[in-house]
């Protein structure tokens, strides 16, 4: 194994998987790296003209080294006995049942790929955990690799945890904050991590990337996680205080921002963050904290997710308050189904707990997303305990075309906040809706003032108006 001909192999071809080894792939170009999947569909997509994930730059940097040396392929087995490193980046969704359900991680997809690495591989090998995982995953996947493996190979096992935001992976993977590789302080494992790190070193100054224990490498995704969802369900918290006294969100956290302690990212308020990381992984570490008996430490971190939940129901309640406490028969235009813009992804949005609640309430919604695919939403809203098929294909209708969305609406709620929702004809809008009509801004980004001087009712998340 030499710098010249490593060979990588990614098993999961998914958000984090694919656009990480993708980045690999064009920034080393004598590394070949092979990105595998059991869903021959979604190799298919990455094989095609239209990428199976949609991220800015994404395109480029696939189109540009595929074929040359990176390949994504359903064949598994061949690419784990190819490699030198493998990088497992399978999904660990929450448990939906069983112990730990609705907060512990389950790690069947891990596993079920650590047996496969250990069946399989016919040399030894550097197993990197790339997916979200509870502190001391490692330690089970190496027990699984040396129990089933054959004599005479060696696993070392890594840790290399994602700080993806979606929407600007491809620059977090040109540029990153940092890169930490986390292994077992023994010389081999040493040795392992200085060959993933000599792997980065390629575009990534050596100050940023940083070697550790592999606990604390596993803990800091979780922490970093939890203490960026903290920071958004706070100023969501003083939002609601805003909307009470009469404070303006935006200024209050423009003036902590200020404060070189604190500063300015994730000061946003919303309607609610959603996405595959954050809610996810403070409940990992919820589940972890009581696993330690550590109850009060539980309690603190599963206060961000209730706030979190708190002010959807505050934003649901303003609407319906404004519509004159009833949403039976109306139409409600629906911008934005994605959990933030510049990415197809809806897990954890905003806008599926939204739109559950006006199908509730009986009203006609009229959805409009750039970026989601039809199929998409009807399977998010559509999962159990949302709406039954019956109730989606009576209340819901996708539209292609914001003005044609919110023609004949009583109000527009905007939920991502898409560039384009900024640009809009807003005039040629309100021509075409019921009056009075209704924009409920849960991103706080569009022109107030402009849209009042249209003759818009607004209501803005934190806001007065």
């Amino acid at each position: 194994m030499t710098k010249e001909n490593l060979k990588i192999c990614c098993i999961g071809a998914g958000y984090v998987g694919g656009p990480t080894c993708a980045v690999i792939a064009y920034k080393c170009p004598t590394v070949t790296v092979t990105i595998v999947d059991l869903n021959e569909d979604r190799i298919a997509a990455w094989n095609s003209d239209n990428l199976p994930i949609y991220e800015p730059g994404l395109d480029d940097v696939v189109f540009a080294c595929r074929g040359r040396n990176l390949f994504f392929s359903s064949e598994v087995d061949q690419a784990i006995q190819e490699a030198d490193l493998i990088f497992v980046s399978v999904n660990t969704p929450t448990k939906k049942s069983g112990i730990g359900a609705g907060f512990a991680a389950d790690l069947a997809y891990v596993e079920s790929a650590t047996r496969r690495i250990a069946q399989v591989a016919t040399s030894s090998k550097i197993v990197i955990e790339k997916s979200t995982v509870p502190c001391r995953t490692a330690e089970s996947m190496r027990a699984i690799l040396e129990a089933n493996s054959r004599d005479g190979i060696r696993f070392d096992i890594l840790s290399n945890p994602e700080f993806l935001a979606e929407g600007t992976a491809i620059p977090d993977l040109m540029y990153p904050d940092r890169v930490l590789i986390g292994s077992l302080q023994t010389p081999e494992g040493i040795k392992a991590q200085n060959v993933l790190a000599d792997v980065y070193a390629n575009w990534v100054p050596k100050e940023k990337i940083i070697t550790m224990g592999l606990w604390s490498s596993e803990l800091s995704k979780l922490a970093a996680n939890a203490l960026l969802a903290q920071r958004i369900s706070s100023i969501n918290a003083l939002s609601a205080i805003c909307e009470a006294t009469g404070a303006d969100v935006d200024e209050v956290a423009y003036a902590c921002g200020l404060d070189s302690r604190i500063g300015p990212k994730f000061l946003k308020a919303s309607v609610g963050f959603g996405g595959s990381c954050f809610q996810k992984d403070i409940l990992n570490l919820v589940y972890l904290s009581e696993s330690l008996h550590l109850p009060e430490v539980a309690e603190y971190w599963k206060q961000v997710v209730t706030m979190n939940e708190y002010q959807k129901s505050r934003f649901l309640e303003r609407i319906v308050k404004r519509l004159f406490n009833t949403l039976t028969n109306k139409n409600l235009a629906v911008f934005g189904f994605a959990f933030k813009k510049n990415t197809g992804d809806t897990r954890e949005s905003a806008a599926i707990t939204l739109v559950k609640h006006f199908i509730q309430e009986k009203a006609n919604i009229h959805i409009y997303d750039p970026k989601v695919e039809d199929a998409q939403i009807e399977m998010d809203l559509c999962e159990p305990g949302i709406a039954t098929p019956e109730q989606y294909k009576k209340s819901v209708t996708i539209f292609h075309d914001p003005y044609e969305a919110a023609k004949n609406a009583d109000a527009i709620v905007v939920l991502t906040e898409w560039d384009e929702f900024k640009t809009l004809d807003y005039q040629r809008v309100y021509n075409n809706m019921h009056k009075p009509a209704f924009i409920f801004d849960g991103r706080l980004f569009l022109d107030t003032k402009k849209l009042q001087n249209i003759g818009f009712q607004v209501e803005v998340i934190g806001r007065q108006v």
